[in-house]
């Protein structure tokens, strides 16, 4: 049998820190932000996640896709009707008589987001950096500045991008 064995270059990252490594200003949304805006920023930006920040613009959170498919399948939602029999219950989105009826969902990211947020700061060396996302098996970190405020955020891809092959 015949393998072929395909040369790999050894590969050295060309950050030194975590601020070489971010991007930077990721976006965010604020902790009071509905779930509606939230989906409508992933849809719109095709963000798969974004940091939850309060109003001192400190991290207290992530929102992913999966959180917001599992807040919606664990929500119940109806409207309630009133027709010439009294009060009915009707589904949210239902179709009654040529009119539909939606409930819109009042919760805020604040209640379906992972309360928890890993980061590190601007002068985390890039090494540790990559230690730490693999320790922690996640896919982002998040970079705060001396007061703790969210300027950047580091993901698995611009990890990547900064890797080059070594002699």
């Amino acid at each position: 049998m015949n393998t072929l064995t395909i040369p790999r270059p050894n590969l050295g990252l060309t950050a030194a820190t975590a601020a070489d490594l971010m991007s930077p200003n990721p976006v965010s949304l604020r902790a009071d932000a509905t779930v509606r805006e939230a989906i409508a920023l992933f849809t719109e930006r095709g963000f798969g996640a974004a940091p939850v920040i309060n109003n001192a613009g400190r991290p207290v959170g992530v929102l992913s896709q999966t959180d917001v498919l599992l807040h919606d399948r664990e929500s119940v939602r109806h409207a309630r009707m009133v027709d010439e029999s009294g009060w009915d219950e009707i589904p949210a989105m239902s179709h009654h008589e040529g009119f539909s009826v939606e409930v819109a969902d009042p919760a805020t990211v604040r209640d379906p987001m992972t309360p928890v947020v890993f980061t590190v700061n601007l002068r985390t060396p890039a090494e540790k950096v990559v230690e730490q996302l693999l320790a922690l098996k996640v896919h982002h970190l998040f970079v705060t500045d001396e007061g703790s405020s969210l300027v950047g955020v580091i993901s698995a891809l611009d990890v990547v991008r900064h890797l080059r092959p070594t002699e």
